[in-house]
């Protein structure tokens, strides 16, 4: 073996190839229905994660899709509602195809959030509320959280 070849494995390796809204809707419930302007929010977000594989060689996508719905915090009066489904396009390789399914959902997403929340931020100002500035969301408890529940839905069968 040359001195310059080492068995080490490739590294993986990720890289955006474009990322997009497929869907979003605002509502402006509070300015529908002439509520004051002066409420507390409360302000509720649901995370669903989803990835599949393209087409292309080593393309995947990767979407979070949120739900977002405001409230007043004293009255169940809903302010707002924001849902998004955000898309991102990758190529991925020299990821192990056994690690390919929590990299997609932890990993991928990771890289995306930043221009989703920006999003977000800006829709909901345009919508006539303060700008709501998501917290960092932990993908690697999410998907954990899944594969827990799924497991609780189908325990495996013991053998006869």
């Amino acid at each position: 073996m040359a001195e310059n070849e080492t068995a080490q494995p490739k590294q993986p390796q990720m890289r955006v190839l474009g990322q997009f809204i497929r869907d979003m809707s605002f509502e402006n419930i509070m300015a529908q229905k002439g509520a004051p302007a002066d409420v507390q929010p409360d302000v509720q977000v649901q995370v669903n994660l989803d990835a599949k594989k393209r087409a292309g060689d080593s393309q995947y996508e990767t979407a979070i899709k949120l739900n977002i719905t405001s409230k007043a915090k004293d009255g169940d009066a809903t302010l707002f509602v924001l849902e998004i489904d955000y898309v991102g396009i990758f190529q991925v390789e020299n990821v192990p195809e056994e690690q390919m399914h929590p990299y997609l959902l932890i990993e991928c997403p990771r890289m995306i959030f930043p221009f989703l929340r920006r999003i977000v931020s800006d829709v909901t100002r345009d919508g006539g509320f303060p700008p709501l500035n998501l917290e960092n969301i932990d993908f690697l408890s999410l998907y954990r959280n899944e594969v827990a529940r799924r497991q609780a839905e189908n325990p495996p069968k013991a053998d006869a």
